[in-house]
């Protein structure tokens, strides 16, 4: 995946009264991946999606997408670009055909009921076609918000909270469709304070904390580099303290000193401070254990770490 559909360079927003939500950004977004732009709330994300979709105008900077500066080429920038944000804004009294056809409309786009049939279906909303907004549940109602953002035909979705404030059933519904529309061919951009959401669907992770980009990793990476796992062996013997020959690793006592818990990452098996070595120092010191379980680092781990380090200190 080297062809980039959304290119971000040097992004500044101030607003008046002086306060910057968002500090230099750059960023690229492959066609074709499931981007996760991930941060507490007030990072930033719903104002940067803000100024891609060209809702906001940048203080400096500039946004390309799919080859087109949104400022200069907005409506074709625009028109590639479907958001689906996060209030639930629905026409209540309309019904579902009329108002997902209606949002094709505003685009400039020719009447296609055999596109608009396909999203309804794609999203299980076929059934509801003739319905009012104001009859469908508050599950339906999102998938409405993302039928209308893809009645246009766009190449890049925005998914702006997309599960906020639906229990975890419909919340593993919406991760579902979310595959779907990447497997045909959307690009899709979300944003969430919801770790496990990322963790779950996302081929890259962005951090973005006070309106700074701290971080852009693909996921499998970014839990390698920084994910530390744990080691606990449950010994025989409770050891009152650690030997000398030990001291070379990150290793702690609890429960009186029958665990012996060791901290490593990958990285660490190469230089001679990984496991095996550990093992091998612990049977010339005669420590011997009855059991041992590992823990890696979640992606919740990980971005406390990245945003707010002293948390875990």
């Amino acid at each position: 995946m080297n062809d980039p559909i959304i290119v971000i360079n040097g992004l500044n927003k101030t607003y008046e009264g002086g306060f910057q939500a968002l500090t230099h950004i750059d960023l690229t977004i492959q066609r074709g991946e499931i981007f996760a732009l991930l941060g507490p709330n007030g990072a930033g994300k719903t104002t940067l999606i803000s100024v891609v979709c060209g809702l906001v105008n940048p203080t400096a900077g500039h946004v390309l997408v799919d080859g087109f500066d949104n400022i200069t080429h907005y409506r074709q920038a625009r028109e590639r670009i479907g958001l689906v944000p996060q209030e639930l804004t629905n026409e209540a009294f309309e019904t579902v055909w009329n108002t997902v056809s209606f949002s094709r409309g505003l685009f400039g786009k020719a009447p296609n009921p055999a596109h608009i049939e396909k999203v309804l279906k794609s999203l299980t909303l076929w059934d509801k076609r003739h319905n009012r907004l104001m009859t469908l549940s508050g599950g339906m109602k999102r998938r409405v918000l993302i039928a209308k953002a893809l009645s246009h035909e766009p190449r890049v979705l925005f998914l702006d909270e997309p599960t906020a404030g639906v229990d975890v059933e419909l919340r593993r519904e919406m991760w579902e469709v979310v595959r779907q529309l990447r497997d045909n061919g959307v690009t899709i951009i979300l944003t969430t304070h919801y770790i496990e959401e990322a963790e779950e669907m996302a081929d890259r992770i962005g951090v973005i904390n006070r309106g700074e980009l701290v971080l852009v990793e693909e996921k499998a990476a970014l839990m390698s580099k920084l994910g530390s796992k744990q080691l606990t062996l449950n010994l025989h013997t409770a050891l009152a303290g650690l030997p000398n020959s030990l001291q070379r690793f990150d290793l702690s006592l609890a429960a009186e000193g029958y665990e012996l818990v060791y901290t490593y990452d990958g990285s660490q098996d190469e230089d001679g401070h990984g496991i095996s070595a550990l093992l091998t120092a612990l049977e010339q010191e005669g420590i011997t254990f009855k059991d041992l379980h590992t823990r890696q680092s979640s992606l919740e781990d990980i971005f406390v770490d990245l945003v707010n380090p002293k948390e875990r200190a």
